[in-house]
């Protein structure tokens, strides 16, 4: 049908101030969401992919803005799973999470399985209710699939909307990990509970929360619930005395139905998370091995059950579980015999020993007169720093005042809720001292937290 000019132009126009209109409201409401602390967000590049949702219909019931970032290890052809890295209650824990994804250690356990590394945040204002969100049944789970969906077009990996998770989760994030995998089950790899477990039916109920069901298929995802000593276990910080006699409760309640349940004590912290990702990870790194699917969109396999190990849940020496002849429903389960001894360890001080040495770092150059390098971390202990060598000699620790108030030393260093502060450091080193007239000769060495070296990087000749 023939259309006169005139009235093509003034469609056309229309058409255009619509889009105008809709760039502006969504610009508009945008700044008016992103409000302190959630304005302050790492920059977004490959391989790491952002998606936001205003609070209300754009998040489905969920009454909170939510943001999902997602770094996708670079040169996987297809995605396996997704390691979920959820954060707990308040402002403070909640922003902590916009550089979840972007945590070098958690990013060395997804990429050696084909894992996407995932950090919800879920944007809760300081005096809100945490079980607005913490709760997946009041939109939080609706949010997160969409945002699998969604990242996955993004991505250009589609299979991010139907991999299973691996999910760690700190305080309400402990809450959230675990009602997860109460409500989806087939979908969880391994549950880590960091100070917070979900009510269930058969605890007594707690104010503002309904209770779980925990079904039959949850009892072959493999848990451990890890929490501080000062919890309410000994040496008590009165504002946590509660989290104890909860994951206790929850223990007991999973573990007598036969659920693949351990308990971690920290023996040196309270609720920030201290030490336990050198437990975390590798024992996320044992459940990964043995879970995830052989063939795409297959069944997760079930755990060796063979190969288990039990300790008591307020330590002591584990024992492999074929071996044992008491009630191996009223020991915590581990497994297998490597994550035994690193409990053990835990449990005892955290000094989980690591004799591997971290792997070298890798493209050492120079942009614009600036020493810069490509590293990854150790899986096993993460990293710490590097030593930066001049034609031989040592010349410089990298940072050169390392801190880090939670635990071991760092580089990316660490918040209470486990991810690192912004603003992120940098791969890179100026050379304060060069010699006027000499093209000098660097090498990076990488260190782990457990103290180990790597071997030299490469050299790069100043220009």
């Amino acid at each position: 049908m023939h259309i006169p000019s005139a009235v093509s132009s003034r469609r056309s126009w229309i058409v255009g101030v619509v889009w105008l209109l809709v760039l502006a409201a969504s610009w508009l409401s945008a700044c008016v969401a992103q409000e302190p602390p959630y304005d302050v967000r790492p920059e977004i590049a490959l391989p790491y992919h952002r998606v936001r949702y205003e609070a209300g219909t754009e998040a489905g019931p969920l009454v909170f803005p939510a943001t999902f970032t997602v770094w996708i290890p670079p040169g996987v052809e297809r995605l396996r799973g997704v390691v979920v890295h959820q954060h707990g209650c308040g402002t403070g824990s909640c922003s902590s999470g916009l550089t979840g994804a972007h945590d070098l250690h958690w990013q060395a356990l997804a990429a050696k399985h084909d894992c996407a590394l995932l950090a919800p945040v879920y944007e809760q204002p300081e005096t809100a209710d945490c079980q607005l969100w913490c709760d997946p049944r009041n939109g939080s789970a609706e949010t997160f699939k969409r945002a699998l969906a969604d990242l996955g077009r993004l991505t250009g990996h589609a299979e991010l909307e139907s991999v299973p998770w691996a999910v760690w989760g700190h305080s309400g994030g402990g809450v959230w990990v675990g009602a997860m995998t109460c409500l989806y089950p087939d979908r969880v790899v391994a549950t880590w509970l960091r100070s917070g477990v979900p009510l269930l039916e058969a605890d007594a109920a707690r104010p503002g929360t309904k209770p779980h069901t925990f079904p039959d298929a949850a009892l072959a995802v493999p848990m451990l619930c890890n929490l501080g000593a000062k919890e309410g276990v000994r040496d008590i910080d009165e504002r946590f005395k509660g989290v104890w006699p909860g994951n206790k409760t929850f223990f007991e309640a999973v573990r007598r139905r036969g659920a693949l349940v351990g308990v971690a004590i920290d023996p040196l912290s309270s609720h920030d998370c201290g030490n336990q990702r050198y437990l975390a990870i590798p024992w996320l790194d044992a459940c990964l091995a043995a879970r995830l699917p052989e063939e795409p969109d297959g069944p997760l396999r079930p755990m060796a059950i063979e190969k288990a190990w039990l300790a008591s849940i307020e330590g002591g020496a584990p024992v492999p579980a074929e071996r044992f002849s008491g009630d191996a429903l009223a020991l915590g389960w581990l497994p297998d015999e490597a994550t035994a001894k690193r409990w053990t360890a835990y449990v005892k001080d955290t000094r989980i020993a690591d004799d591997s040495p971290p792997p070298a770092p890798t493209r050492v150059r120079f942009e614009n007169g600036t020493l810069v390098w490509d590293a990854v971390a150790d899986l096993e202990s993460g990293l710490a720093g590097f030593v930066i060598e001049r034609d031989g000699m040592r010349i410089a620790p990298l940072p050169d005042n390392p801190q880090n108030p939670f635990g071991r030393l760092v580089f990316q260093r660490l918040q209470y809720s486990d991810t690192p502060p912004q603003p992120l450091p940098r791969f890179e080193f100026v050379d304060p001292e060069p010699q006027a007239g000499k093209s000098h000769r660097y090498r990076v060495i990488a260190l782990n937290t457990a103290g180990g070296e790597s071997v030299p990087s490469a050299e790069a000749s100043a220009p």
